[in-house]
């Protein structure tokens, strides 16, 4: 998509206060003069009611006292037909021009906050829910488009309505005119008395459906380890209850509504009584004429009953309010600056050193405590430990997907932080420890870390090294497969070595592996490990694993326990060394020979 037509939205614009209505009508930005201009045609076509009800008067006063009124009868015809045609075709343009300017906000609003999604740090979105964020993007965007096309013209048609037909009947007598007002100060404020009571009951209930959303999308994502757990009905339990809390607060905000609808039906048939009363009075005492009386009729009608929907729409404009208020949250957060560096080097190359590094996430101290090693161009570092040992952290401080507490990370003797996000990230190749793929062919997740066309050939070489590339051709559309929902058509095994491929295309000066090869047997293993020797050769490899089978030919072993490094050297230095390494060493030795036992033994037995 052009920049031009990606970035249209003033962030500015949602530095205002939360509640002003002002903030929301800045997303008009360009468009305002669009959105003007559908006002003025809806203004002109509401002119035309009024001229209709004047009309019907001076056909009665004066064209049917005329001898000749059967002359003028086309004439009077013909002012009916033109307001209608005036009418239609200012109607139809405004209502064009308003829909055509929501949609384009919509559109950009959508645009700039996934964008700016996109831009929050990992941090900042394990904070939020993904639904949440869904249902912002989502269903708030909707209300706000709502709003520009239907609700701000809504506001329009009732102001002009009541203004050129309130004039209409100053034209005919002044004091019939502020009788048939009186009440309206009442109905306008209990509109915005109900609209203040209905607002914050809007939120909650907007919040409590973003919740059902997040429980459904949870479940959506979750549902073999639903099925795997036979917890059907513990899910359904969850989202009946958060379902029955979303009703209670949508019952209880239409009870609010309801309380509204009659007691407004109450002041507008009050004024109209009193104003068809007054009315007639003054029609049968000569004061005003019979065409006077039914063109007040029709103007007074138009003039108090819109009113009584001012109501709704003050409710429905708090809903935008509401809705712009939960994008403004998301939109004000602040993003991560990927070009907070202007050092961006041809490579990166050289020692990497990690000289005392500590690294606290807000929910846990010293997740990283002291963390000091060397590591020259081209070696393998491995990274062994349990769960929560700080394996991960420390590897992803590299791409700076967080920045260390304290302490100093350099490459080539040059700061981390003196590079830029973006940069660093484009030259480092990563393989997650539960690789995510897109809902879209194999071929397609292997290119993706590429921003540039890619020959099949080496989509083939990058399958090739990660040991994938025999699979994925036994497929019947081959690399057209398409994978599914997080590759869920895909086995462990192959998921992980379609995200080997991807970073091996990308031909990365530094490669991160986080225990790559948790989802594959030890065969093919070894197969990737041995197809990798190539891909790692003068390129600094980190390696974070489980087993002391993954990480035995490393230059260096980091054996990490509760984020401190409790040992470090090479495997024959370590497993004569009494330790964590030497432990597990002995017993994944133990565990694998048993297996071999058992499988020589069950061939012997097949036999």
């Amino acid at each position: 998509m052009e920049k031009s037509k990606y970035y249209t939205i003033n962030k500015e614009k949602f530095d205002a206060k939360k509640s002003d209505f002002s903030g929301l009508m800045g997303l008009l930005g360009k468009n305002k003069w669009i959105y003007l201009l559908a006002v003025v045609l809806f203004a002109i076509a509401m002119l035309q009611r009024t001229l209709t009800s004047l009309l019907v008067g001076y056909f009665v006063d004066d064209v049917l006292k005329r001898e000749d009124f059967v002359r003028w009868l086309p004439w009077v015809a013909g002012g009916f037909v033109l307001t209608a045609i005036i009418r239609g075709i200012t109607s139809f343009y405004g209502t064009r021009l308003s829909s055509r300017t929501a949609e384009t906000i919509a559109q950009n609003l959508r645009n700039y906050a996934y964008d700016h999604i996109q831009k929050l740090s990992l941090q900042t979105h394990s904070k939020w829910q993904v639904g949440e964020l869904i249902q912002r993007v989502t269903s708030d965007i909707d209300m706000i488009r709502l709003f520009f096309s239907d609700r701000g013209m809504e506001f329009g048609r009732i102001l002009f309505l009541f203004l050129f037909n309130f004039i209409g009947i100053l034209m005919i007598n002044v004091k019939l005119a502020l009788i048939s007002v009186m009440i309206l100060p009442f109905t306008v404020g209990l509109s915005f008395w109900f609209a203040r009571k209905i607002r914050d009951l809007r939120e909650e209930y907007q919040e409590l459906d973003a919740l059902v959303t997040t429980t459904l999308q949870e479940n959506l994502s979750g549902m073999r380890v639903v099925k795997a757990f036979a917890r059907q009905d513990f899910e359904k339990i969850k989202l009946k209850k958060d379902n029955w809390s979303k009703f209670l607060k949508g019952k209880r905000m239409m009870l609010v509504i309801a309380f509204y609808w009659p007691f407004s039906d109450i002041f507008c048939f009050l004024q109209l009584f009193l104003s068809y009363y007054v009315g007639a009075k003054m029609a049968i005492d000569g004061v005003i004429t019979s065409g006077d009386y039914l063109a007040f009729v029709g103007m007074v009608v138009m003039a108090i009953w819109p009113i009584r929907n001012l109501g709704r729409l003050v409710v429905d404009s708090t809903k935008a309010l509401v809705s712009f208020h939960r994008v403004q949250e998301v939109v004000l957060l602040d993003r991560e600056d990927l070009y907070d560096s202007v050092l961006e080097e041809e490579v990166i190359e050289g020692k990497i050193v990690f000289d005392q590094v500590c690294f606290d996430y807000e929910t846990q101290e010293h997740a990283l405590e002291d963390i000091s090693f060397e590591v020259n161009p081209g070696d393998t570092i491995a990274i062994l430990g349990g769960t929560g040992s700080g394996k991960t952290t420390l590897v992803n401080l590299l791409p700076r997907f967080y920045d260390a507490t304290s302490g100093k990370i350099t490459i080539g003797g040059k700061n981390i932080q003196d590079f830029s996000k973006n940069f660093l990230r484009q030259n480092i190749g990563i393989v997650e420890q539960e690789p995510f793929l897109f809902s879209r062919s194999i071929r397609e997740n292997i290119e993706y870390g590429l921003d540039r066309e890619v020959d099949i050939e080496e989509v083939y070489e990058a399958a090739k090294i990660a040991a994938v590339h025999e699979v994925i051709e036994s497929f019947p559309e081959g690399y057209d497969t398409l994978v599914g929902e997080k590759g869920v058509t895909l086995s462990g095994g192959q998921k992980q070595r379609v995200a080997i491929a991807r970073a091996v295309l990308k031909n990365p000066k530094i490669l991160i592996l986080d225990d790559a090869t948790s989802s594959v047997d030890l065969e093919t293993e070894e197969a990737i490990s041995d197809a990798l020797d190539g891909v790692m050769e003068n390129r600094t490899t980190f390696i974070v694993a489980h087993r002391v089978q993954s990480v035995k030919n490393a230059n260096l072993i980091l054996v990490m326990e509760e984020g401190k490094i409790v040992q470090k050297g090479t495997h024959e230095t370590l497993v004569n060394e009494p330790g964590r390494y030497q432990k597990v060493n002995m017993i994944q030795s133990q565990i694998d020979k048993a297996l071999i036992d058992e499988i020589n033994q069950a061939v012997v037995i097949e036999d």
